[in-house]
């Protein structure tokens, strides 16, 4: 592969604190690749303010960096964009350049690998049961432990159930259940099953 321009995509998926971001994170650190947490993009378009379509439409990478969009505000914002079809429909074609972009891309959401990138080279389901994500979410945020399981139910779902997208394990996704694993050993799972796919590849 020498000389020529690395283009391969990881794409994640998995619910809500199962840690998908920490995975892709590292994976995009091990190999030099790019990151794109894509549940900041709604967020990073309705922070923007003005017209949403022209906003996503408008979309950039240093967008994603603003330090406001983790905030209740840009939470609140995301949901009223992302009930337009124009942004959602430029959001999908930011994430798919983003994913073939030169040097390689990982990404991470809800539908990257059965929507945005099937033709991904690696993808990866990353999930945990609703009682080890809900005490994850838990120590970050805590709060009453039974509100929040069941905070994770109801966005588990919603996320599932949506006619639109729903969250599912694309049919050729290796599965990783981080129930039982520490961070570590989760992301070694990781990094193995993408060095060995770039390994097939060459």
């Amino acid at each position: 592969m020498k000389g020529l321009a690395v283009i391969f995509t990881v794409a994640i998926d998995g619910p809500a604190a199962a840690g998908k971001g920490t995975i892709g994170r590292a994976v995009a650190a091990r190999f030099g690749f790019a990151h794109l947490d894509t549940g900041l993009l709604y967020r990073a378009v309705g922070a923007k303010g003005g017209d949403p379509v022209a906003a996503a439409v408008g979309l950039v990478p240093a967008d994603l960096e603003r330090g406001d969009l983790r905030s209740l505000e840009a939470g609140q914002a995301a949901s009223r964009v992302a009930v337009i079809p124009q942004v959602r429909a430029a959001l999908v074609e930011f994430q798919r350049r983003f994913a073939r972009s030169e040097g390689g891309a990982v990404l991470d959401g809800r539908d990257i690998g059965t929507v945005i990138c099937p033709e991904a080279e690696v993808k990866l389901y990353v999930t945990a049961s609703a009682e080890v994500r809900a005490h994850r979410r838990w120590l970050e945020v805590g709060g009453d432990a039974g509100r929040v399981l069941a905070e994770v139910k109801e966005r588990d779902a919603r996320d599932m159930g949506r006619s639109d997208a729903p969250l599912r394990a694309a049919e050729d996704a290796v599965v990783i259940d981080t129930s039982e694993m520490s961070v570590d050993e989760a992301v070694a799972r990781a990094i193995s099953l993408v060095a060995e796919r770039m390994e097939g590849a060459r």
